[in-house]
Formats: structure tokens, sequence, C-alpha cells
């Protein structure tokens, strides 16, 4: 919660609340209001992102693989390199050496397209698919945990009001790239 004017409201302080209140001495005329949320979202990515990691770690995964194997078993089907890179936000080189890493692994297989040399397609092997379905849950159980000290209201107005900003920035930000 926070003021008009950008300073915390609720008895709790954060480290983006001590960075706001140096910005506002510094800069008294700028409007620092922005930088509350822009700077919590990202601590908060940050923070999930180094604790969300350790099932994973566990597992011989890197986030950016998991994301492969979870794109591949909840789209239930074969996807291309291209459809991959969309489906994780990734660039096609980066998906390239994952899935290298992957295969040698043997948690997904590729084939090549019989119409098209050029293209590949890529599934999860059993193994790939039973070590997605062992990790789901304990990501599911970490993230419950986390957000365990909001009220379930408190939740679907985050869920909300995040879902309207991804919403917004993927239209603006597609429409700059494309």
């Amino acid at each position: 919660m926070t003021a008009t004017n950008g300073g915390p409201t609720g008895t709790r302080q954060d480290t983006v609340a001590a960075v706001v209140r140096q910005w506002q001495s510094v800069h008294p005329d700028l409007d620092t209001a922005p930088m509350e949320i822009i700077g919590r979202i990202n601590r908060c990515a940050a923070l999930l992102q180094q604790a969300e990691d350790a099932p994973l770690r566990r597992a011989g995964l890197s986030r950016p693989e998991f994301d492969l194997l979870g794109a591949l078993r909840r789209t239930g089907h074969e996807l291309t390199p291209s459809e991959l890179a969309r489906e994780t936000f990734s660039s096609g080189a980066a998906v390239t050496k994952r899935l290298k890493q992957l295969t040698e692994r043997g948690l997904v297989e590729r084939r090549g397209d019989s119409r098209d040399r050029r293209v590949a397609h890529v599934r999860l092997t059993d193994t790939g698919r039973d070590l997605v379905d062992g990790i789901l849950p304990e990501q599911l159980a970490y993230e419950t945990t986390v957000l365990s000290g909001l009220a379930p209201r408190g939740q679907g107005e985050l869920a909300a009001l995040l879902g309207e900003l991804l919403g917004e920035l993927e239209g603006r930000l597609g429409a700059l790239r494309g």
C-alpha cells in the first residue's frame, strides 16, 4: 500500500521503499510512484527466481531448460524450435543450445520433418515427461507457501492487476517488435 505521493503507508518496509525515499530526497520534484511498482516487481522476481530454482537445481535443470520441457508438456504435442522460442520468450540460438543439452540427457527427442529437412520437431521423452511431472507439484507447493502471506482476495486482486499490466505490456511491446 502506498500513499498518493509514493510513500509507503503500511507498517512493513521493504528495500524498494528505502530506495524510493532516497530518490525523493535527491529529487523531491520527481514522481517516484512508478519506481515503487516496477522496483517491487523486479525485486520480487529476483527473490522468487533464486528460491524457485532450488527444486530445479536438485533435478539438474536450469530455469530455461525447465521452461522448454514445461512448454512441451503443457502443450501436449511436438513443437518446432521456433515455436519453443515463442512459448518460452527465448532466442532461437538459446533454444537450440538448450535442446542439444536436453537431447543429450535423454529428456527430449528431435525428429526431422518429412517435407522440409530444415524443420525439426521436438517432443518429450518418457523420462522428460516424468521429470516435469515430478517437479511441478514441488514448484506449486513452493509458490503456494510464498503466497500464503496474502489473503486469497489479495492474491486474486494481485493476479488481476499483474495480468492487466502484462497484457498491456505484451500488446505495446509486441507492436514495437512487429
